[in-house]
C-alpha cells in the first residue's frame, strides 16, 4: 500500500493499561494504525491479537524523559494520553508523570502536527491541595497553553473487568469480615464503563468532538459510597457489615500503609481526601452537551456489567448460588 493510503497513525500512552488497552481495542476496530508507547513493551504482547497483523507496534516510552515521547509520538496523526497514577511509587510521582510528562506529550505532539486527546479526571484542579487533583488541573493548563485544540475528557471512577475500584472492594469482601464505609459513605459517585470512555476517545480521534473541548464522562446512575459497596456486595453474593471509617483515621491508615515497601496500599491519603468531594458529571457540562450523551453515546448501566466480571469473587466462583451469602 502507498505510504500515502495508510491509514492514520495513532500513538497511545499507556495503552496497557486498564483504560488504555480497551482504547487500542477500539481504535483498531475502526481501522487506524496504532503504536502503544509503554515503559515496558515486552509486557504489553498481549494487546498485538486485538488488531490485524501489522496493526499494532510498540514504542518504548517513559513519560519521565522529553526524548523516549518525542520518538514515540514521531510521525504519528493523533496523540491520546491515558497515562494516570492512583499513587506514587518512587520516581513515578504525580508531578513527574502527571504534570510533567502530560506537558511533554502535548509539546511533542505540537512538534510532530498531531492532534491530542488527553485523559484527564472529574476533580482535576490546579489549585488542589491534593497532590493527584492539583497535577491533573495542572497538566489540562499546560496543554491548554501548548495545544489549544487538545480534547480533554474527564472521567469519573471507570468500571470494567480491570478496574482498581470495584475489584478492590469486592477483593475486600472476600477476605475481611466487614467493609470500610469511609466517611460515611455519603460521597457521590458516577461510574462510567470503560468501553464508553474508549469510544468518547475514539470518537475525538475520529475528529467528531468540539476542539479544544473538554467533556466529563459519567455513568446513568449517581451512586454514594455505601451504594457502590452494596452493589459490590449484592455482585459476590456476600454479607457483610459496613463499619464507619471517619476520613481522619483513614487518611492516617492511607499514610501508614503507603510507607510499607513492596506492597500497594488498600488506599492512600490522597485517595481519601478526594472522597471528600462528590465526583460527578457538572451542571455545568450537562447544559453545554460536553457529555457522552452529548456525544450520542448512552452510557452502559453498572448493574448490567459488574457481576460479570466479579463473579470470580464468589464463595464458589460462577457456580455460586444466588439464593445464599456467604
Amino acid at each position: 500500500m502507498p505510504l500515502a493510503n495508510l491509514p492514520p497513525l495513532v500513538t497511545v500512552f499507556g495503552g496497557s493499561g486498564f483504560v488504555g488497552r480497551h482504547v487500542v481495542r477500539t481504535l483498531a476496530k475502526r481501522g487506524y494504525r496504532i503504536r502503544v508507547a509503554v515503559r515496558r513493551p515486552d509486557l504489553a504482547g498481549f494487546l498485538q491479537p486485538l488488531g490485524n497483523v501489522g496493526q499494532i507496534s510498540f514504542a518504548q516510552a517513559n513519560l519521565r524523559y522529553k526524548d523516549s515521547i518525542v520518538r514515540a509520538v514521531e510521525d504519528a496523526d493523533h496523540v491520546v494520553n491515558c497515562v494516570g497514577l492512583l499513587f506514587e511509587n518512587g520516581r513515578n510521582t504525580f508531578d513527574a508523570v502527571q504534570e510533567f510528562g502530560a506537558r511533554a506529550v502535548a509539546e511533542a505532539a505540537k512538534a510532530a502536527g498531531a492532534t491530542l486527546t488527553h485523559i484527564s479526571a472529574i476533580g482535576a484542579d490546579a489549585d488542589s491541595s491534593i497532590g493527584y487533583a492539583r497535577t491533573k488541573g495542572r497538566a489540562e493548563a499546560a496543554i491548554r497553553s501548548i495545544l489549544p485544540d487538545a480534547i480533554v475528557l474527564r472521567p469519573s471512577i471507570v468500571f470494567g473487568p480491570e478496574d482498581d475500584f470495584f475489584n478492590k472492594f469486592a477483593g475486600m469482601a472476600r477476605t475481611l469480615p466487614f467493609l470500610p464505609l469511609i466517611g460515611g459513605g455519603k460521597t457521590k459517585f458516577q461510574p462510567v464503563y470503560v468501553e464508553d470512555v474508549a469510544e468518547a476517545v475514539a470518537r475525538s480521534v475520529d475528529g467528531q468532538l468540539k476542539p479544544g473541548a473538554t467533556y466529563e464522562l459519567g455513568g446513568q446512575d449517581v451512586l454514594t459510597f455505601r451504594q457502590c459497596l452494596e452493589a459490590v456486595l449484592e455482585a459476590t453474593y456476600r454479607e457483610r457489615p459496613m463499619i464507619n471509617l471517619p476520613f481522619g483515621i483513614a487518611s492516617l491508615m492511607g499514610s501508614v500503609a503507603s510507607l510499607i515497601p513492596l506492597i500497594k496500599p488498600p488506599f492512600t491519603s490522597d485517595q481519601i481526601a478526594l472522597l471528600k468531594n462528590d465526583n460527578v458529571v457538572s451542571a455545568e457540562a450537562e447544559k453545554a452537551g460536553l457529555t457522552l450523551e452529548g456525544m450520542g453515546i448512552t452510557p452502559v448501566r453498572i448493574t448490567s456489567v459488574l457481576s460479570s466480571y466479579l463473579v470470580s469473587y464468589r464463595p464458589h466462583g460462577q457456580f455460586s448460588n444466588a439464593g445464599k451469602a456467604a
